[in-house]
């Protein structure tokens, strides 16, 4: 069957390239490895952010859905730097994270001109320099008159867990295999980068009573335009965030296990993001500080787990659990997921066009985190 638009991956990016294409009339595919992850969440349960809420709301001007989605599954909602200038101030919610997937997953499966099917994409299809379709690893060919790749981390993901790796784009799910050699054949310049996500507690274990309370504000701002804002400032129930805190015990114990962490082993080759450096990365930096802010944040509606935002590593099992029991409040926590780093294939941005359409490929298109 012949599409017009064929978009791979199911996460931020994807969702909205999707969206976006069907709402113009366009017969649109939606390609994910795993159906009932379209819509997930790698990393923490929050959207927005300094300058990342602008994002998020020039999106939405353009009749993009996350901010929708975000005020639909928002647990918390905050202006940072509000004591500042406009220019400076940034829209940040915490997100129910189950709910989010569901709802998100729900639109694309409801929305006309749109299908989703299941299945991972292994190659491209060229014909004179164009690209014309994909081919799956269910031997499935499907043509296209345009293609959009947003495979986020799972272009040959490998995580990292001390001396442990394994193929994943995200943890459990399938790395995207055979994608890469497609974009390298058609010319484009590959690297490979390296992102983190943290560990998950269980919300019993941990004693709030001794952190600091960050609730949200005391009247919400929805993210979208098109949200009604005095039914939800009115209707919305928040969940407060806690504040705790690294000390000198936590940071002799990571920069004596250094010689475990695939960041400085060489285990790890790809280049890491200035903007969300790991724990063990941030006291090999800054060990003249004597600590540095954890964020103790929800990931549903009803707290069973928290995110410790501020904590991402690689570092193994157990130096992650004396890390964690190191943190006043958290002497007896037990952790759910252990955090973990990724690396994964991308292209460099260079190699695209203002309108995201690869230069050396007609009709490809790449967004998100591949870029």
């Amino acid at each position: 069957m012949t599409y017009d638009v064929i978009v791979v991956g199911g996460g931020h990016a994807g969702i909205e390239a999707s969206l976006a294409c069907a709402r113009m009339g366009q017969n649109t595919l939606m390609i994910s490895i795993l159906a009932e992850q379209v819509g997930a969440t790698s990393c923490n349960p929050a959207v927005g952010g300094l300058a990342k809420g602008h994002l998020v709301r020039e999106l939405d001007a353009l009749g993009g859905e996350m901010g929708l989605l975000t005020d639909d599954a928002g647990i918390q909602f905050r202006i940072l730097n509000i004591t500042k200038g406009p220019a400076v101030r940034g829209s940040r919610a915490q997100i129910d994270m189950d709910r989010y997937r569901v709802i998100a997953r729900n639109k694309i499966l409801t929305t006309p001109n749109l299908s989703l099917i299941q299945e991972m994409v292994k190659s491209l299809i060229f014909e004179e320099g164009t690209v014309v379709g994909v081919r799956t690893d269910l031997f499935n060919e499907y043509k296209a008159h345009r293609v959009i790749i947003t495979t986020g981390t799972f272009l040959n993901g490998m995580i990292h867990i001390g001396e442990t790796r394994q193929e994943a784009g995200r943890f459990g799910e399938f790395a995207a295999k055979g994608l890469t050699d497609s974009l390298r054949e058609a010319g484009l310049n590959v690297g490979r980068l390296k992102t983190g996500t943290c560990p998950r507690v269980d919300s019993s274990s941990i004693d709030f009573s001794v952190m600091e309370i960050q609730g949200g504000d005391e009247i919400p701002n929805p993210f979208s335009f098109r949200t009604d804002r005095v039914k939800f400032a009115r209707e919305k129930k928040q969940l407060p965030c806690y504040i705790a805190y690294t000390n000198e015990d936590t940071h002799t114990l990571i920069e004596g296990n250094f010689h475990r962490a695939p960041l400085f082993t060489g285990q790890i080759e790809g280049v890491g993001p200035r903007y969300c450096p790991s724990i063990e990365d941030k006291v090999n930096r800054f060990r003249d500080k004597d600590r540095h802010h954890l964020f103790i944040e929800p990931q549903t509606a009803e707290n069973t787990e928290c995110y410790v935002n501020g904590m991402s590593t690689s570092l193994p099992p157990d130096v992650q659990r004396q890390m964690i029991h190191s943190i006043h409040g958290m002497e007896n926590a037990k952790i759910v997921r252990y955090g973990y780093a990724i690396e994964y294939d991308y292209v460099d941005p260079t190699e695209l066009r203002h309108t995201l359409e690869t230069k050396k490929v007609k009709h490809l298109y790449l967004a998100g985190q591949i870029n």
